[in-house]
């Protein structure tokens, strides 16, 4: 799913603070609606002023479960990527994935479609008419400097599933219990969805290398300790070497654990865009817009997105001061 904000505001990513002492941090998400009256809303937990990446991972969009009926379900145009890769994962529901690099899929819950978006790539998302109900989450990736100009590409994976305890684990990126993909990642990243039965106590192995996040979509949990409300992201520093998540006695959760290695780099994230300065944001917005919006050029950097009936979204205005990284 793009980012649909009419006024994005620029989201400049250097060094997070350090949490003060705090074993699990708690981060609220935020709703924003994306498009018009109808549209979706989704509760963005990353990018936030308090933090702003967990290793590679710079967005987390999660929404629903949503009644298709009220909502329109997902309606998104071709629009454009750069300097990221994009990770769709479903609770439920069906959508359909078509791309500038010609591929033609469908999202369907359990499953993973990633599509690396490099030097530069254009899509559409829509949910399909047999869709009732939308629930899951769209997490980005930022590419580090030395790949984020690499070709676009795009990768359809089904994780198997494996054991964790108690807790049932399907893990989309990376490896975890036994479970994993073989995912293209250019930074150590793991992802992975937990279904935790109620009353059940389940301590993750984790990489000490890697900092962490774990969003709850439902159930009432605690991670070491710390009540994590529904649709809160808990961050964990790195250097620890396990967590303990603990479920309540009325009803099962399902838990989302991201996490890698601090990604060490300023970026600039504007749009749908990353970049590593003002000038990088600037230059991929006017192409989209001359090449795509214009139709200069359908073959040009973000090339042209096949069988979707309709047009291209275009770009937002920029903002009126020079986006900075800062660190």
């Amino acid at each position: 799913m793009s980012n649909l904000e009419r006024d994005p505001v620029e989201v400049l990513v250097g060094d997070d603070a350090v949490v003060d002492g705090a074993r699990v941090e708690i981060l609220e998400p935020r709703a924003v609606p994306l498009g018009g009256p109808r549209a979706m809303t989704v509760r963005r937990t990353l990018p936030q002023r308090r933090r702003s990446l967990i290793g590679g991972w710079c967005f987390i969009d999660h929404y629903g479960p949503d009644d298709v009926s009220e909502t329109g379900g997902m309606q998104v145009p071709p629009h454009p990527h750069t300097g990221l890769q994009t990770v769709s994962w479903l609770f439920e529901g069906e959508i359909d994935h078509r791309d500038s690099v010609g591929s033609h899929a469908l999202v369907r819950p359990g499953q993973l479609n990633l599509m690396t978006a490099g030097r530069g790539i254009s899509h559409s998302e829509v949910s399909t008419p047999d869709t009732r109900r939308l629930h899951g989450v769209q997490l980005w990736v930022a590419l580090p400097s030395a790949s984020r100009d690499v070709e676009p590409f795009f990768e359809h994976h089904v994780p198997s599933a494996s054991a964790l305890g108690e807790a049932g684990v399907r893990t989309f990126v990376g490896t975890l219990a036994g479970s994993g993909t073989a995912a293209t990642v250019f930074s150590p990243l793991l992802g992975a969805e937990l279904l935790v039965p109620a009353g059940a106590r389940v301590t993750v192995p984790l990489d000490p290398s890697f900092e962490h996040g774990v969003l709850v979509d439902a159930g009432d949990v605690t991670v070491d300790g710390s009540p994590v409300p529904l649709a809160h992201l808990a961050y964990l520093c790195p250097g620890r070497d396990a967590v303990e998540v603990v479920v309540g006695p009325d009803g099962a959760a399902r838990l989302l654990l991201l996490g890698g290695e601090p990604l060490g780099e300023e970026i600039v994230m504007w749009w749908n865009f990353i970049g590593r300065s003002h000038e990088d944001v600037v230059a991929a917005r006017a192409e989209w817009q001359r090449d795509v919006i214009d139709g200069e050029d359908p073959d040009g950097r973000f090339g042209t997105v096949r069988g979707f009936d309709g047009g291209a979204l275009p770009a937002p205005e920029l903002p009126t001061v020079r986006l900075k990284p800062r660190g």
